[in-house]
């Protein structure tokens, strides 16, 4: 009886111990916290992995689709090395027309028209600007019962080297040289038989140093030089004997026989001013301001030939544009108003005037 009552006490015991161990057992361990606290963000130190993928995802065979796609409309340009050079091409052509048939208020049908091209080349590094310019305009009116006239004739050309001392400031110092002629004959209609001016008669060469400022856009440049030659060419010896845009006339004896040809070339040396400014005063009216004032030295200082030029352009379109200008020319070497005797000798040269010319045209422009 009593090995009974211990057995079943040690089966008591052993259930009960293995109960207890069960219980410990089943407590969860401690484990790694899975966040991290910073301030008041909270985040994770690691990321469960997926263990469903949906079926519509395809992770193994990726597949491109080109039922979405767009043509490329833009011209694809590669990528090019920046150069030094600023280039700008400008050709366009300006015209105007007036038709009448029947008309009872009366007028001629007159066409007109207006080619001009600008080309630029622009080298700016570090210290050193080279500003390069040729610009050329001719323009023609065509009217019923008259005969082909001239309305515009300009060939000019500019360059400026500078160099500066530093890349901060914007005054260089400047060698400038300008040239500026026409190409054919210029007559005073309705005169046709004797032409007053024609392709380098006159045509003007200026050469000299001094300061440039150029702002780093290039729309502004204002050139000072208190010393540049001024050479005034007229090639042709019949405008030479003359006399015309101040060279020295031929020297003739009382019967009007030339005993010295006249002089082609002029020279001066005098104190030179040059500014252009461009600038968009608003949206699509772009101004394009130039003048350019010399006095000379060695035959009349104070005496200012002034060459001022001012363009609005207005930009309709890409290719369609509209300007409007005005040219204001004064030389003491260009004379109007020759008085002639009975005999045709000249008893007075003339004296000088202000050239004024306005310009309106509309028509196409194209830059490349």
């Amino acid at each position: 009886m009593f090995l009974n009552s211990l057995k079943y006490i040690l089966i008591v015991l052993i259930f009960s111990g293995n109960l207890q161990g069960k219980a410990q057992d089943s407590i969860p361990p401690t484990q790694e916290i899975d966040s991290v606290k910073i301030d008041t963000i909270v985040i994770r130190a690691f990321q469960d992995r997926i263990k469903n993928i949906p079926r519509g995802a395809n992770l193994t065979n990726p597949v491109i689709s080109f039922k979405k796609t767009k043509p490329l409309r833009n011209k694809y340009y590669r990528f090019r090395i920046p150069s030094f050079w600023d280039v700008k091409n400008k050709v366009g052509f300006n015209f105007s027309e007036a038709a009448f048939v029947n008309w009872n208020a009366g007028g001629n049908n007159v066409i007109s028209g207006l080619a001009h091209s600008k080309f630029v080349r622009n080298y700016k590094f570090r210290y050193i600007q080279w500003n390069n310019d040729l610009e050329m305009r001719f323009g023609l009116n065509a009217q019923e019962g008259r005969e082909l006239r001239k309305t515009e004739d300009v060939i000019r050309f500019s360059s400026t080297f500078g160099y500066r001392r530093d890349t901060i400031s914007n005054w260089y110092y400047s060698v400038k040289t300008n040239f500026n002629t026409q190409f054919i004959d210029g007559f005073k209609y309705p005169n046709t038989e004797n032409p007053i001016s024609s392709f380098m008669a006159p045509g003007y060469l200026f050469l000299g140093g001094g300061a440039s400022y150029i702002l780093n856009d290039k729309k502004l440049n204002l050139y000072i030089s208190p010393l540049t030659q001024k050479a005034t060419f007229v090639l042709n010896q019949e405008l030479a004997n003359r006399g015309a845009f101040g060279v020295r006339k031929a020297i003739v004896d009382a019967d009007g026989n030339i005993l010295e040809e006249g002089k082609k070339v002029y020279m001066e040396l005098g104190f030179l001013v040059t500014n252009t400014w461009e600038n968009e005063i608003a949206k699509n009216i772009t101004l394009n301001h130039r003048v350019s004032l010399y006095s000379d030295y060695l035959n009349s200082f104070g005496n200012i030939d002034i060459d001022w030029e001012l363009n609005f352009n207005l930009k309709v379109n890409k290719y369609i544009s509209t300007s409007f200008g005005t040219h204001v020319i004064y030389d003491d070497d260009i004379l109007f108003d020759e008085q002639k005797d009975a005999s045709g000798n000249i008893t007075q040269n003339g004296v000088p005037k202000i050239q004024f010319r306005q310009i309106l045209g509309v028509g196409l422009l194209y830059d490349f």
